[in-house]
């Protein structure tokens, strides 16, 4: 990933659109990190990803400066699965705090000291429809999604190709 991620000054910064993988796989742990983020920039955390290069096969938990139009596209959000309980972004440049904890089929979303997701992704029985009733872009019930996989960054995305940046991330494994 040479030049499409850098790391400058303890903070990663995507230059490009790659999604920065981790080389191992993760199933039950706590993701914690820092976030910021440019006007219109649009990134992601991709979990438990089965396939790499494809990223409907990973749930992803929205980063961005506001959102899509859609509660399921708030930052916090599962994408396109699950809205956040309230909006917790900083403004624009300040940076934001997720503790994400996958257990089993549980995934919660602590964002800047609130958790604002607890989804069992269970309930997601039918492709292409949230336990709500929204239809939603998954061609796989969730409930059938990988319980283990890489964890990823998405690099820059969207039509403006804003920067996002991350910084102090740490992965605790849990039995």
């Amino acid at each position: 990933m040479a030049g499409k991620w850098v790391f400058d000054k303890e903070v990663l910064v995507a230059k490009d659109h790659e999604t920065l993988w981790t080389k191992d796989s993760y199933s039950n742990f706590i993701l914690d990190l820092e976030f910021k983020v440019e006007k219109e920039a649009n990134s992601g955390v991709f979990l438990h990803s089965s396939n790499t290069s494809d990223v409907l096969a990973a749930l992803e938990i929205q980063v961005h400066d506001s959102t899509d139009g859609t509660g399921h596209g708030m930052v916090g959000a599962i994408y396109d699965a699950c809205k956040p309980s309230k909006s917790m972004a900083k403004p624009i440049g300040e940076w934001n705090h997720f503790t994400i904890t996958c257990k089993d089929s549980l995934v919660m979303v602590i964002f800047n000291g609130e958790e604002v997701i607890h989804a069992d992704l269970n309930d997601w029985k039918e492709a292409h429809k949230n336990p709500d009733g929204t239809p939603n872009k998954f061609g796989t019930a969730l409930k059938d999604y990988a319980r283990s996989g890489p964890i990823g960054l998405q690099g820059l995305h969207g039509q403006a190709l804003a920067p996002v940046y991350y910084r102090n991330l740490k992965i605790k494994v849990l039995e």
